[in-house]
C-alpha cells in the first residue's frame, strides 16, 4: 500500500525514550506531547509493534484536518480513502475524544465519523444494502483536540505493555511500558548487576531481562494488523524471524528481586517462567533494607510504596530512611527510585544526582537518581 504516517503513543514523560526507540529501528521521527510520529510500510508497522518497549500503541493516520461543525466533520472525514483500509466486511467501530474544542460531544463525534465512513465504503464498494460487519477489525478513534480532527486506526489491539507474560500481579502493578522506560533511564548494561528490592509481580526485572537479552517485548504475542487482509502473512513473519535473529539468548545476566510478600515472589517466579526468563533472574523473599552484595557497580532500580494512604505513611517513611542508611555500604551501586513522596531526598538522607517527573498511570511520581562512580574499562 505503500507508506503510512504512524503514531506511536506513549505516557506523558517519556516520549523521547520512545522516539529513541523508533530512531534505533530505522526510521527518522518527531515528538510532540503523547507521541512520536513517523512514517514507514506494513513492514514499519509489524517491526515497531514487536519491538517498542515503552509506546502503548502504533496508530495508522488516515486523516487530520480542523473541524468546528458536525457538517465539515462528516465531510471531511467521508472525503478520505477509507476503502484503501477497510474491506467491505469490515468491522469498525469508532472510539472518540474530546479536548478544548467546539465539538465536544464525544458520542455525537462518534456517530458522524461511522456514517460518513459507512456511506464512503458503500459508495466505493457499489453497495446499497447496509455493511455486514463481520469480517477483521479495525478500531477506528476521532480524536478533536482544538478543533483539529485526528482520525487513526489501530494497528496493535491490546496495548503493548501486555507483552503475554503477566501471568498474576499485585495490587499496584507498574506497566510494563513504564518500567522498560525507568531501565533506559538508568546506566545499566547487561555486563552489570541489576536489582530490583520492591520488585511486586517481578515487572522490572523481567523487563531487565528481556532488554538484556535484546528480545522483542512483543515477540510472544498477536496484534490486531495480523488479521487485515493487505498485511501479508510474511511480513510478520519476517519480522519475526529478525527479532529471533537479533536476540543474544547467550548473554548472561546478573538481575535479581526481592519483596518483603513470600506471595509476590512467588507470582514474580511465575511471570518470568512464561517470558521463557525463569533462569535467568533470581527472586527471593527479603526486606529492602536488608539487602547486601559482594558485587560492585551494580544498578538499583526501584519502585517503592509511595505512602499515599495515611496508615502507610509512617511505615513508608521509616522504610525510606532505613534503606538510605542500609545501601550507603555499597558505594560503586548506582540507585534509582520512583516515588510521589515529595520528601523522599529528606528521608532517603542524599540528594539525588538528578530528578527526573514521570507519571505512574495518574500518579504523578519523580524518578531519584544517584549515580555512582562508572566501572572501570575492561
Amino acid at each position: 500500500m505503500g507508506k503510512f504516517k504512524l503514531i506511536a503513543t506513549t505516557a506523558m514523560g517519556i516520549e523521547a525514550i520512545a522516539a529513541d526507540e523508533v530512531r534505533k529501528l530505522g526510521y527518522q521521527c518527531e515528538v510532540e506531547n503523547g507521541k512520536v510520529i513517523f512514517t514507514g510500510d506494513e513492514l514499519t508497522i509489524a517491526r515497531t509493534n514487536l519491538w517498542l518497549r515503552t509506546a502503548d500503541r502504533v496508530k495508522i493516520v488516515v486523516g487530520e484536518f480542523p473541524a468546528r461543525t458536525f457538517e465539515e466533520l462528516f465531510e471531511k472525514t467521508k472525503a478520505l480513502r477509507w476503502e484503501d483500509y477497510l474491506p467491505v466486511d469490515a468491522e469498525f467501530p469508532v472510539q472518540g475524544k474530546s479536548v478544548k474544542s467546539t465539538l465536544f460531544s464525544v458520542s455525537d463525534c462518534q456517530a458522524i465519523v461511522k456514517k460518513a465512513i459507512v456511506d464512503r465504503l458503500k459508495t466505493a464498494y457499489k453497495k446499497d444494502t447496509w455493511l455486514a460487519e463481520t469480517g477483521p477489525l479495525f478500531k477506528i478513534e476521532v480524536s478533536l483536540l482544538k478543533d483539529k480532527a485526528l482520525l487513526t486506526i489501530d494497528t496493535s489491539g491490546a496495548g503493548l505493555h501486555k507483552r503475554g507474560y503477566r501471568a498474576g500481579q499485585g495490587e499496584a502493578p507498574i506497566k510494563e511500558t513504564l518500567a522498560a522506560a525507568l531501565i533506559k533511564l538508568t546506566n545499566w548494561h547487561p555486563e552489570r548487576p541489576f536489582h530490583d528490592p520492591f520488585c511486586g509481580s517481578g515487572t522490572i526485572p523481567i523487563e531487565a531481562a528481556l532488554i538484556g537479552q535484546n528480545i522483542a517485548p512483543g515477540f510472544n504475542r498477536e496484534f490486531l494488523g495480523e488479521e487485515w487482509p493487505w498485511m501479508d502473512e510474511k511480513i510478520w513473519a519476517d519480522a519475526r524471524m529478525e527479532a529471533e535473529d537479533v536476540a543474544d539468548y547467550d548473554q548472561k545476566l546478573n538481575i535479581s528481586g526481592t519483596d518483603i510478600d513470600h506471595r509476590m515472589i512467588e507470582i514474580s517466579q511465575a511471570n518470568a517462567f512464561e517470558a521463557g526468563l525463569g533462569d535467568l533472574i533470581e527472586f527471593k523473599q527479603m526486606r529492602a533494607q536488608d539487602f547486601t552484595t559482594k558485587s560492585e557497580y551494580g544498578v538499583m532500580l526501584g519502585n517503592p510504596p509511595y505512602g499515599e494512604r495515611l496508615g502507610d505513611k509512617k511505615i513508608v517513611e521509616k522504610m525510606y530512611k532505613e534503606i538510605g542508611h542500609a545501601f550507603q555500604k555499597f558505594d560503586t551501586w548506582s540507585y534509582y527510585f520512583l516515588t510521589s513522596h515529595p520528601e523522599f531526598e529528606q528521608l532517603y538522607g542524599k540528594k539525588a544526582t538528578k530528578k527526573r517527573k514521570l507519571f505512574n498511570g495518574f500518579i504523578r511520581t519523580d524518578l531519584y537518581q544517584f549515580w555512582g562512580p562508572r566501572p572501570p574499562r575492561k
